[in-house]
């Protein structure tokens, strides 16, 4: 595959194009990251986990030192003082403690993680120094302590969105203040009040009154400050193209004087769940730390990645059931994989290096045509399917061609466990069952059973451990565990 062959879905042109980084030597995305006062739900992980497949895709393409990821935090915000305030903690520990939770939650979902990831919170003077650049050029205001955007200045402000006036004023949902020139116009610092709690810096632009930055001028201070003026690549959730993206592209093109912000923009779809927008008093509202008490990362993220990530995604439970099935036969495959390294004395290891066991052409052809994860996943069953129906007759060819499975899932960030570790998760309401020792023991002494030719007791131990919900496995002299 070459390096020219990556199409992106561009919602800035409303097409498809071909992607043509700026420097092969050095790709560059930015991500929205979190807010980071509550736990992230189901909705925050899907771009989590969209983008780092693109990132994963990349990597590949460009090579892994070619390519810079970065996803911010955002650890400044309404929601975060009001959070702190509720708990009676500061907004540090608020956005500390959450930010660990966060990690680990995108951590069980195989997220990689990006190469940078920038905290708002230690990019305060960047962002005053662009609102200095914006107010000389004459794109930016002061009114009664404010800080704000004159959207009349710009005269192509909204392409993006592609809103009309009326529209745009509506959608930015944002009060038509004393202190607005013009009821589009967005703030870029505001006031602090310190009886309230709220965060505060020496303002710019003569300002006496302390004061903190507004949303959108955050993102285009950190993407300015880690990948430069014009970048390849900014992604994040559908809901963020108006009025944040919009926002950012004006600040970021006015204060630097360029054509664009980002050559590329991508937006994965919104999700719903058990078909319904997500809401507490629906009892549909799902965080990833809640789910992981339920079901493997891994699932989580198959299910996630089945839906082509421009489209609408229905997330249920049952959705969820369906994914790990489907990843214990993938898995049971790999297995059988195993089994055949062993019999043909190679390791997996060996097959995994091997040169000519390369990711499958048409996986990466579906990854490429603008990040098509549902037919990736499609190919991943055919290849699957083939080993199931060939198990017996080409023990060799099998090996290798889940070697290829294998090799081939690692873009997507999946079927990289052992499968002992996979099929030995429980669910952490299972935790007063079986451990892991107490069934070793139960084989061991069926094990011996047999030996003394006490089959009664053997098939005892057997039924036990599958009323427990463990499946026993016999092959080539020897016995392993899977929980059902």
């Amino acid at each position: 595959m070459t390096n020219d062959t990556i199409r992106i879905f561009d919602t800035l042109a409303r097409e498809k194009r071909l992607f043509a980084p700026i420097d092969p030597a050095n790709v560059r995305m930015y991500v929205c990251g979190p807010t980071v006062y509550d736990k992230a739900h189901i909705g925050n992980a899907r771009p989590i986990v969209v983008f780092d497949v693109m990132a994963r895709l990349l990597r590949h393409v460009y090579g892994t030192d070619n390519v810079t990821y970065v996803r911010n935090i955002t650890d400044l915000d309404d929601k975060i003082n009001a959070r702190a305030h509720e708990r009676g903690i500061s907004i540090r520990d608020l956005t500390d403690d959450t930010i660990d939770v966060f990690h680990a939650d995108m951590a069980a979902l195989n997220d990689l993680g990006p190469d940078i990831e920038p905290r708002a919170t230690d990019f305060i003077e960047e962002m005053k120094e662009m609102i200095e650049v914006l107010i000389e050029k004459g794109y930016a205001y002061v009114e009664q302590d404010h800080v704000l955007f004159s959207v009349t200045s710009m005269d192509d402000y909204g392409l993006l969105s592609r809103r009309k006036r009326d529209e745009l004023i509506a959608g930015a949902r944002v009060e038509i203040a004393p202190y607005k020139r013009d009821a589009a116009d967005f703030v870029l610092w505001k006031p602090s009040d310190p009886d309230k709690g709220e965060p505060a810096w020496d303002s710019p632009a003569g300002i006496k009154t302390s004061g903190r930055p507004g949303w959108h001028l955050e993102c285009s201070a950190m993407s300015k400050k880690t990948l430069g003026n014009v970048f390849d690549i900014h992604g994040g959730g559908l809901d963020l193209i108006f009025p944040h993206h919009e926002n950012e592209i004006a600040q970021s093109r006015c204060a630097h004087d360029t054509d664009v912000m980002a050559n590329y923009w991508m937006h994965n779809g919104y999700l719903m769940a058990e078909g319904e927008k997500m809401s507490k008093s629906l009892g549909n509202f799902y965080t990833v730390n809640e789910l992981l008490e339920e079901f493997p990362g891994e699932a989580i993220r198959l299910l996630l990645l089945k839906t082509h990530y421009r489209q609408p995604l229905d997330f249920t439970k049952d959705g969820l059931a369906e994914a790990k099935r489907e990843l214990d036969r993938f898995y049971r495959a790999i297995d059988m994989m195993t089994v055949s390294a062993k019999r043909e004395e190679w390791s997996i290891e060996k097959a995994a290096d091997d040169p000519e066991i390369t990711i499958a052409s048409d996986i990466l052809e579906a990854l490429s045509d603008d990040l098509n994860t549902h037919l990736a996943i499609s190919i991943l069953h055919t290849i699957a399917d083939q080993a199931f129906a060939d198990q017996d007759s080409n023990p060799v060819g099998i090996a290798l061609k889940l070697a290829e499975l294998r090799k081939s899932a690692a873009v997507l960030g999946l079927l990289q466990q052992d499968p002992e570790d996979w099929f030995k998760w429980q669910p952490a309401s299972s935790a007063d069952g079986l451990s892991d020792d107490e069934i070793d023991a139960k084989i061991t002494a069926r094990a011996e059973a047999r030996a003394n030719k006490d089959f009664a007791a053997s098939d005892a131990i057997r039924d036990e451990l599958l009323a427990a919900g463990i499946i026993l496995e016999d092959a080539a002299g020897q016995t392993t565990w899977r929980r059902g």
